[in-house]
C-alpha cells in the first residue's frame, strides 16, 4: 500500500464497503458520542467520515487528535446506517473505522478556526494565509481560478494562437502608473522596471511575424489598492494580432470571454448582445466609462427644461459655459422616504443634495410633488417627465453643474438607485464595449496636456487628425465593461513611425526622448511594421466575477494587504548593509 494513502478523501462509496483503505488530511472537527470519537477528515478534494471507539488500538492516539492535525489512518470501509447517510458530500454512505494512525504533522492553537464561516480580520487572515486557505470557500475560489486560467489557454490555443513568454526584467514605460524598479549590481546607478504590461514586447512580437501571440502574463504597477485591484502585481491574458481593425480584435475575444462566464457562471445569463457605447456617451448616461448595464438607468441631460427657469440655483448655473443638468430617473422611486435617503447620500458623498422631482396620483390626476417641482412649474416638470419617460410612483434625481465636477457621484447614485428599488439584475452578467476614447487629457491644474489612456495607440484620422486640437484626438481605443468593472482594455496600435513621433510630441515628448525611451519599438517600426492590435483581460476580475466577490483579494493566492504588504512573508523588508553596498544604493531615512 501507497505510504500515505490508497484513496482521495471523496473517493470512497459503498462499493469500496469491506476494504482495508489508507487516507491522509487534516482533522477537520472531532466529535464525541458517548465514547464514540467521530473524526471529519479532509483533503482537497473532500471529507471522509472516520471513527474509532475503545475497541480500536489507537483509541488512546485519536483522543489526543486536536484540529487541523495532519494525520494518516489505516481502517476498515463500513456502510453507513440508511438514517445517517450524509447526501451532501460523495462520501456519505461510508465511513471508515481506524485500525491504525500516524499523526504526520500537529498543529498548536489556531489563531483562525478553518471549520465553520466564521470571520476574521483581514490582517489575521493575511497573516495566517496558509491556514485560511484551507477554508471551503478559499479552496473553491483557488479552483475556481485555476480552471479558468486553463481554460482560457485551451481557448486561445483553439482561436489559433500561440503562448509566448516576454521578459520580465525590462525598462520603465508609460503605462499610467508607477514602476516597480530594479537596481542594477552590474550597472551602478542604473535600473531595471518590472514590467506593467507586456505591451512593447508583444508589439515587437508582432512586429517579427508572428501573427496572433497571447500570453497569461504577471504586470507589475505601484498603486494604491482599491477592491477591484491589487496593489503591486496582477495577471492578465494579454493577446496581440496583426492585420486587423478594432472589429476583429472584438470578434475574436468576445467567444473567449463570453465562453468563460457560460462554463463557470454557474448558471447566470450571460448575455449575447455586447452594444458598443462611445466613452461621451457612457459618461452620460452611466456617469462612468466602465457601466453596470445590469442596472437600466439611463441618465439624461434636461438642461433646456430648466434654463431661465423658477429655479435659480439651475437657472443661474446654466448661464456659465460648460455647464449642464443631468436627470437619473427612478423609477417605483416616486415616494418623498426614498427621496430623503438618496439626499442623505449625496450629502455624504460631499454634495449639499440632490434636486428632485416625484410623480403621485392625488385623485384627480398625476402631480409632480417636491421642491424642484414647485419651482420650475407643471408644464417644465410635464415635459421632464415625458423625456424621461416616467409615470406615477416613480422620480428623477438632478445634478448640475460642470459635468466632470459631478459625473462621478452621478454614477454612484445611478448605481445606488438601481441597487434600492432592486432595479439591477443580480443573476445576469452584462457586457458592453466602451469605444472612442479620447487620445488625451489636460490637467486640470495646469492645463498640461498628457495622454489620456495608452500611448501607443492609433489616432482616428491618422496624422490629420493631430493637425487640431489634441483634445478633440479620438483613439481606437476600447475597454470591455462587466457589471461595472473594467475587464478588458486594449487598442488598435499605432504602427507609423511619423504618427508615433506626433501623437508622443502633442503629449510633451520630444522626439529625442521618445528614440531614448522607446528604441527598440522605434527602430522596428523602420523595419516594415504591420497593422496590429490586441487587449488585455484581467484574470483577477474575471475570477472575483464568476466567485461572485466584492474584493480581489479573495480570488488571489497570496494577496498584499492594503497598505501593499506582505504580512506572512514580511514584505516590504530592510536590506542588509551588504546588499546595499553590492548594489552601490544608501537609503536616505525620512523624516
Amino acid at each position: 500500500m501507497h505510504s500515505y494513502r490508497s484513496h482521495t478523501c471523496a473517493e470512497l462509496n459503498k462499493s469500496n464497503v469491506g476494504e482495508t483503505v489508507r487516507l491522509s488530511g487534516w482533522v477537520h472537527r472531532i466529535r464525541d458520542h458517548g465514547g464514540v470519537l467521530f473524526v471529519d477528515l479532509r483533503d482537497h478534494y473532500g471529507m471522509t467520515q472516520v471513527l474509532c471507539d475503545p475497541d480500536s488500538p489507537v483509541f488512546a492516539e485519536v483522543e489526543k487528535l486536536r484540529s487541523e492535525w495532519c494525520v494518516r489512518i489505516d481502517g476498515e470501509v463500513k456502510a453507513r446506517d440508511e438514517s445517517l447517510v450524509n447526501a451532501k458530500i460523495p462520501t456519505g454512505e461510508i465511513e471508515v473505522f481506524i485500525r491504525d494512525m500516524e499523526v504526520l504533522g500537529s498543529a498548536g492553537e489556531l489563531p483562525l478556526i478553518v471549520f465553520g464561516d466564521q470571520e476574521y480580520p483581514e490582517e489575521t487572515r493575511l497573516r495566517y494565509r496558509y491556514l485560511d486557505l484551507r477554508r471551503e470557500a478559499m479552496q473553491e475560489n483557488m479552483k475556481l481560478r485555476s480552471d479558468v486560467v486553463a481554460s482560457i489557454r485551451r481557448r486561445m490555443w483553439d482561436t489559433g494562437f500561440r503562448e509566448y513568454q516576454t521578459p520580465i526584467i525590462t525598462a520603465s514605460s508609460p503605462e499610467g502608473a508607477r514602476d516597480f524598479l530594479v537596481p542594477s549590481r552590474l550597472h551602478p546607478g542604473k535600473f531595471y522596471a518590472l514590467p506593467q504590461a507586456p505591451q512593447l514586447f508583444k508589439q515587437l512580437i508582432m512586429v517579427s511575424g508572428f501573427d496572433r501571440y497571447f500570453q497569461i502574463a504577471p504586470c507589475f504597477r505601484d498603486e494604491d489598492p482599491r477592491a477591484d485591484r491589487s496593489p503591486t502585481d496582477f495577471y492578465q491574458l494579454d493577446m496581440e494580432m496583426s492585420f486587423v481593425e478594432q472589429q476583429d480584435v472584438f470578434d475574436t475575444i468576445q467567444p473567449v470571454i463570453s465562453g468563460i462566464f457560460e462554463e463557470f457562471g454557474g448558471g447566470r445569463k450571460v448575455d449575447a448582445e455586447w452594444p458598443q457605447i462611445s466613452y461621451a456617451d457612457a459618461a452620460m448616461w452611466y456617469g462612468t466609462d466602465k457601466p453596470d448595464l445590469r442596472n437600466p438607468i439611463k441618465m439624461q441631460d434636461v438642461s433646456e427644461h430648466f434654463r431661465g427657469s423658477g429655479f435659480a440655483i439651475f437657472a443661474k448655473l446654466l448661464e456659465q459655459d460648460g455647464t449642464q443638468i443631468r436627470a437619473i430617473p427612478a423609477p417605483t422611486g416616486g415616494s418623498r422616504k426614498f427621496c430623503d435617503r438618496m439626499n442623505a447620500f449625496a450629502q455624504k458623498e460631499g454634495l449639499p443634495g440632490m434636486g428632485y422631482i416625484f410623480w403621485r396620483d392625488q385623485g384627480e390626476g398625476m402631480e409632480a410633488a417636491g421642491p424642484l417641482a414647485k419651482n420650475i412649474g407643471p408644464e417644465r416638470t410635464e415635459a421632464i417627465r415625458q423625456q424621461l419617460g416616467l409615470d406615477v410612483g416613480d422620480a428623477a434625481f438632478f445634478l448640475g453643474g460642470k459635468p466632470a465636477a459631478f459625473e462621478t457621484v452621478a454614477g454612484k447614485a445611478r448605481t445606488v438607485i438601481g441597487e434600492e428599488l432592486n432595479l439591477t439584475d443580480k443573476d445576469r452578467f452584462a457586457f458592453a464595449w466602451i469605444v472612442d476614447f479620447p487620445m488625451y487629457e489636460a490637467d486640470e491644474e495646469t492645463g498640461k496636456v498628457d495622454f489620456s489612456h495608452n500611448p501607443f495607440s492609433m489616432p482616428q484620422g491618422g496624422l490629420d487628425a493631430l493637425s487640431g486640437e489634441p483634445l478633440n484626438v479620438l483613439g481606437y481605443q476600447y475597454d470591455l465593461a462587466c457589471n461595472g468593472y473594467e475587464l478588458v482594455s486594449g487598442a488598435i496600435r499605432n504602427h507609423k513611425l511619423d504618427i508615433m513621433i506626433k501623437a508622443f510630441e502633442l503629449a510633451g515628448y520630444g522626439e529625442d526622448e521618445v528614440h531614448k525611451r522607446f528604441g527598440g519599438l522605434v527602430n522596428a517600426f523602420q523595419y516594415g511594421a504591420p497593422p496590429h492590435g490586441g487587449c488585455a483581460a484581467g484574470i483577477d476580475r474575471i475570477v472575483m466575477l464568476l466567485a461572485d466577490e466584492a474584493n480581489i483579494r479573495e480570488v488571489i493566492m497570496f494577496p498584499m494587504n492594503q497598505r501593499a504588504e506582505d504580512l506572512m512573508m514580511n514584505a516590504p523588508s530592510d536590506p542588509t548593509s551588504d546588499q546595499l553596498m553590492e548594489l552601490s544604493l544608501r537609503v536616505i531615512p525620512q523624516d
